[in-house]
């Protein structure tokens, strides 16, 4: 008998629709038998495609690496299995000797993105009431969060896509700036044909990468700024909309404020002097400038921000920028344009709205607003008083790891912090100075591994739930195989302990019951998803946020009006900042470069999954750096040949892949690979002083040709990771 499941993939948050079927009953997906097989399903989204990634999703399912019963690492270090019984009594213990020895908030808790809403919302109710701890983040800090907070900055909320993905169809111009679709979330390209086929695709991104790509041949145009000036380019097309009357004067007085600070702070950078910062020619700005603010008047434009233009310390200001450039353009609120940002991962919208980021509470409520602490009382039966305030910010929590005043028990879900988090060196370390370490994980992650003890979760096809994709609309999750006997939801995790530390409210492992009162908390707030349940997302209907109880949903924001109380949108004068100076370069036989780090279109976030995919891995076995045969010459670099690059936080050593789509003083690694070919044992663990969000995208590094002893040392250092 043949099962099937519509649902989502696991991976990115364009949430391809997908089918997958079985040819026998629902079996555990441990045992052998025949794997899902996987079919593209139409959707809006997707219209039936799947990238790489989609297609392979459901090998992991049976893989052999499979974790599938709780297992405690041993004074030799090696992980051994144990019963769920004496899993939890472990972590009960651990929670309450540490609290007990150093206060509530010496037990942290570090979330994900990739967490269904369900999930997401109980882990910041279990983490405030049953810990009564305020530590509490995720790593979605270290993806939406500069985005996130421009947004509320201007608009008064936070949708990544304020309209629905297909309305980019029609237009005759879109901006992408610092996102490489064609690689991350390839069904999104369709999207872009009508622009470029009307020769409107404008791409701004540092490497001629493969979304640039699509600019060839009169699709558009390719804007190849040097790293970390994304913001001054941005003041300098909105110069020459200002000053070469282009802007819409009449949406800017009746649907704006801020607009003559604007004018005052873009004045000094006309684009003679944008280009010998960004090194983009002068009249490259004026053209760009010119043809949003024809698509805005003709055929509609649309201006689109990804990771590579927020993930700086700069980086809510930047985003900030480009809401400006929309907002003179008046593209916001119209059925014809608009301004969005591109959530990466699969629940990174859903993930951000109801309670694991440190300042919020469920339904995008602020923790510190006395209304919000006073609904969410009442939802969950506490007194008001009992939950606790604003925690840290990912990188700070990660920081006070082992630390006096810090956390001292940390519990993970749905992250691999040891290869995604910024300064990965240090962030290993913290791990290990840790009392106690929870992991949650359905592999042996690199995080894992660190772990004093694993719990075995379910995988994406295994599990109920519901996910927000990157048009603020929520999706279902449905089940189409049993877990492993050994396996548990988080849900079912967190449920247990709670009743292990007699925490008051209750705590469902359920996804439906979770959602209903999910409904509840996020009523009346900015993401309320109180209209919405279950049977509705079985008929297929679709559900954009907000979409408040007797309501139809919001398809499309600001049509009306904006989110601020005075119902207009807010233009913020932003200018540049001088970043902090890197240490020097003690290496006379390395030049210093630039690094920017990035996604391969065969793997995804820190590889834990996808690495383990063999026909992906084949095709992307390890990282590569790239950079310009020109640079790779003057240092006597070959392809193929190995490459030492290195700062004062660490070094990596992997092969050189040349290539003249980057900048010559630019080098770029992909962050999907771990141990000594972590690009993230380089990244600044330096953030933004609004959002949090580290410094992933402008790093000095220091290059040169690996010697033989560097290869040793590399061969020695993997075997002691190991």
């Amino acid at each position: 008998m043949t099962k099937s499941a519509d649902t989502h993939c696991p991976y990115c948050a364009l949430q391809c629709a997908m089918t997958l079927t079985s040819p026998a009953e629902l079996t555990p997906a441990s045992e052998p038998g025949p794997v899902l097989e996987v079919a593209g399903r139409d959707f809006p989204t997707n219209r039936g495609g799947l990238c790489r990634k989609g297609w392979t999703s459901a090998t992991l399912l049976n893989h052999a690496g499979r974790v599938t019963e709780p297992l405690l690492k041993g004074a030799d270090g090696i992980h051994r299995p144990i019963g769920w019984d004496q899993a939890l009594a472990l972590v009960t213990t651990a929670v309450r000797d540490t609290q007990a020895r150093y206060g509530t908030d010496a037990v942290g808790v570090f979330g994900g993105g990739g967490l269904t809403n369900e999930k997401a919302y109980m882990l910041g109710k279990f983490a405030r009431l049953a810990l009564g701890t305020s530590r509490i983040d995720y790593n979605g800090r270290f993806c939406m969060s500069s985005a996130a907070a421009a947004g509320m900055r201007a608009f008064g909320v936070d949708r990544g896509l304020p309209f629905p993905l297909t309305d980019l169809d029609a237009a005759s111009t879109i901006l992408m700036l610092g996102s490489n679709v064609a690689e991350t979330m390839p069904p999104f390209v369709q999207h872009l044909q009508g622009a470029r086929d009307a020769g409107g695709l404008i791409v701004v991104d540092p490497r001629r990468s493969a979304t640039a790509k699509f600019t060839a041949d009169g699709g558009g145009l390719h804007l190849q700024p040097l790293p970390g000036t994304d913001l001054t380019l941005l003041l300098g097309l909105s110069h020459v909309i200002i000053h070469e009357g282009l802007a819409d004067e009449g949406f800017i007085a009746a649907r704006t404020t801020g607009y003559d600070a604007v004018v005052r702070s873009v004045n000094s950078f006309w684009p003679e002097r944008v280009q010998s910062i960004t090194g983009v020619p002068a009249e490259l700005i004026r053209e760009t400038a010119r043809r949003l603010a024809d698509g805005a008047r003709k055929g509609g434009s649309y201006i689109l921000t990804g990771r590579g233009v927020e993930q700086h310390v700069d980086g809510t200001d930047t985003a900030t920028a480009a809401i400006n450039l929309s907002l003179l353009l008046g593209l916001p609120g119209s059925r014809r344009s608009g301004y969005g940002t591109l959530t990466g991962q699969g629940n990174g919208q859903g993930g951000r709205e109801h309670g694991q980021k440190a300042d919020q509470l469920p339904g995008y409520r602020k923790i510190t607003d006395p209304a919000a602490r006073a609904h969410m009382a009442g939802v969950w039966g506490v007194p008001e008083e009992s939950i606790p305030g604003p925690g840290l910010p990912a990188v700070q929590l990660l920081k006070s790891l082992g630390q006096p005043d810090g956390v001292r028990c940390l519990l993970v879900h749905a992250s691999n912090i040891a290869v995604a988090s910024p300064d990965a060196n240090a962030v290993i370390a913290g791990l290990r100075s840790l009392d106690f370490l929870v992991v949650c994980d359905f592999f042996m992650s690199e995080t894992a591994a660190e772990a004093d003890l694993v719990l075995p979760v379910l995988q994406w096809a295994e599990e109920e739930g519901t996910l927000t994709n990157l048009e603020g609309r929520v999706l279902r999750r449905r089940r189409a195989i049993q877990p492993p006997a050994g396996a548990r939801s988080e849900l079912w995790i967190m449920a247990r302990l709670a009743e292990a530390l007699d925490a008051p409210s209750t705590y469902s492992e359920d996804p439906e019951t979770v959602f209903e009162e999910l409904r509840l908390a996020s009523a009346g707030g900015l993401a309320d998803y109180s209209g919405i349940d279950y049977a509705m997302l079985d008929r297929g209907e679709a559900a954009y946020w907000p979409y408040p109880a007797g309501t139809t949903g919001t398809p499309r924001l600001f049509l009306d009006s904006f989110a601020h109380p005075h119902g207009k949108a807010v233009m913020t004068a932003v200018t540049p900042r001088r970043r902090r100076t890197p240490a020097a370069n003690p290496d006379p036989a390395a030049t210093t470069m630039t690094l920017i780090t990035g996604r391969l279109l065969e793997h995804y976030q820190s590889g834990s999954q996808t690495r383990r995919v063999s026909e992906l891995l084949a095709t992307q076995p390890e990282a590569k750096v790239q950079l310009h045969p020109a640079a790779a010459s003057a240092m006597g670099i070959t392809e193929g040949s190995f490459v030492s690059v290195a700062n004062e936080r660490g070094e990596v050593v992997c092969r050189a892949e040349l290539s003249t789509a980057i900048r010559q003083e630019t080098v770029f690694l992909p962050f999907h690979f771990p141990e000594l070919e972590s690009a993230n044992r380089l990244t600044e663990a330096a953030t933004d002083p609004v959002s949090g969000m580290p410094e992933f995208k402008f790093n000095k590094v220091w290059v040169r040709a690996a010697a033989p002893s560097d290869l040793q040392h590399n061969v020695l250092q993997t075997t002691e990771a190991s």
